[in-house]
């Protein structure tokens, strides 16, 4: 479980999939508050346009250019080899992502992706945490607005909370933005692939670890008004409350008994009804493929919100945490969720895990378990809020 040291290696940081849209935001983000010193790099399979990018940053910023291929493990390995940490916004994550992560658990080098697909991330979990495990590689999905602001969200609720004793979390979730062509990609490559989802995660649990003399759910919540939040509570089939609910699993501190559920917040009934109506209606007819690849069509991967869109984006993720006679409520906000904050998160994560003085930890591991304070702090700094609206 010791961390290996890589300083012989020439790249502290490396940004794969560099020129794509979120790509493109991380690369600027890291040019323009990445430290003096740091040693990174950015990389894909289009050299030329590695290369114009690395022209149009921000600062007089010259990263290394690297040249790397989703398809050729050889190449990946490569990539691996020559860094200490490498974030990849390469999506969809199932159909481009193993080999990035073969690659890294395998040559000890810690790999962080913007995955919001479970089967993906249950998948790499039984094919490479042991070996992860085995070199010092910590292998982090899900850091962007999936699931970074609720994964840190419910770990700062519960250091609010009384030790040893049962905790309980809602999250409500409030967002106010547009979505790219690889977002739209991923979700309806997961509305395609239910069996296999509940297949994957099967799988996994026959892999985990049992929790002895603890216990730590994540359930459904049934639609309901909460009045603690003043507006109806829709539970958000995403990858968060999994993520959450592994993030306890790993750390004491969420108590012997720890429940977690997750919800959209609307304030609207008949707003809700439509969004669920929505949500059921692309969800079946992503079962068919001409239909999937037409509503693919409509959004291609690249594209997304103009800088003006995303200007007036925004989230709030409140949370409503008791246990031990108390109760909190918590608050994680921000600018505009899919885009420029969750560039802001990968790369506050990757330069976190280069440079940060975090927990030893290896293998398949969440933000809150890999991270927790450190990356909390560098969001706080970065414009992210945490704060405590309410005790009781």
């Amino acid at each position: 479980m010791s961390r290996l040291k890589r300083t012989d290696r020439p790249y502290d940081l490396v940004l794969f999939g560099a020129t794509g849209f979120v790509g493109t935001l991380t690369a600027r983000y890291l040019a323009a508050h990445a430290p003096e010193g740091l040693r990174w790099a950015v990389a894909g399979r289009d050299g030329e346009a590695l290369e114009r990018l690395r022209g149009r940053l921000p600062g007089g910023s010259d990263p290394g250019v690297l040249r790397a291929d989703a398809g050729d493990p050889a190449t990946l390995r490569a990539l691996a080899e020559r860094a200490r940490v490498v974030a990849t916004t390469v999506g969809p994550y199932l159909a481009h992502g193993e080999g990035l992560v073969a690659a890294c658990a395998d040559t000890g080098t810690d790999y962080l992706d913007l995955t919001g697909e479970p089967e993906f991330v249950d998948l790499m979990y039984v094919r490479h945490d042991a070996r992860a495990r085995e070199t010092g590689a910590r292998l982090v999905h899900a850091c962007g607005f999936d699931s970074v602001p609720h994964d840190l969200g419910v770990y700062f609720t519960v250091r609010q909370l009384p030790e040893g004793v049962p905790l309980t979390v809602d999250g409500f979730v409030t967002a106010d933005a547009a979505f790219s062509g690889g977002t739209l990609a991923s979700a309806l490559n997961q509305f395609a692939r239910g069996r296999r989802m509940l297949a994957a995660a099967r799988e996994r649990g026959r892999h985990e670890p049992r929790l002895p003399g603890r216990r730590v759910a994540a359930p459904t919540g049934a639609p309901r008004f909460a009045g603690e939040v003043g507006a109806w509570a829709l539970p958000l089939p995403t990858i968060d409350p999994q993520v959450v609910r592994r993030s306890a699993r790993s750390l004491q501190r969420y108590g012997p008994d720890f429940r977690y559920r997750h919800y959209a917040a609307v304030r609207h009934l008949p707003v809700a009804l439509g969004g669920v109506a929505a949500a059921g209606g692309i969800a079946a007819a992503a079962q068919f493929p001409p239909v999937r690849r037409w509503l693919s069509d409509r959004l291609r991967p690249g594209d997304g919100p103009s800088a003006q869109r995303r200007a007036k984006s925004w989230f709030r993720v409140r949370f409503v945490g008791e246990g031990g006679g108390r109760r909190v409520l918590t608050e994680v906000a921000g600018g505009d969720p899919g885009y420029d904050e969750t560039a802001k998160m990968l790369a506050e994560a990757a330069l976190c895990l280069a440079l940060d003085d975090t927990p030893p930890t290896a293998g398949q591991v969440t933000t809150a378990t890999a991270m927790g304070d450190a990356l909390t702090e560098r969001l706080r700094a970065a414009g992210i809020t945490f704060r405590v609206a309410a005790r009781g």
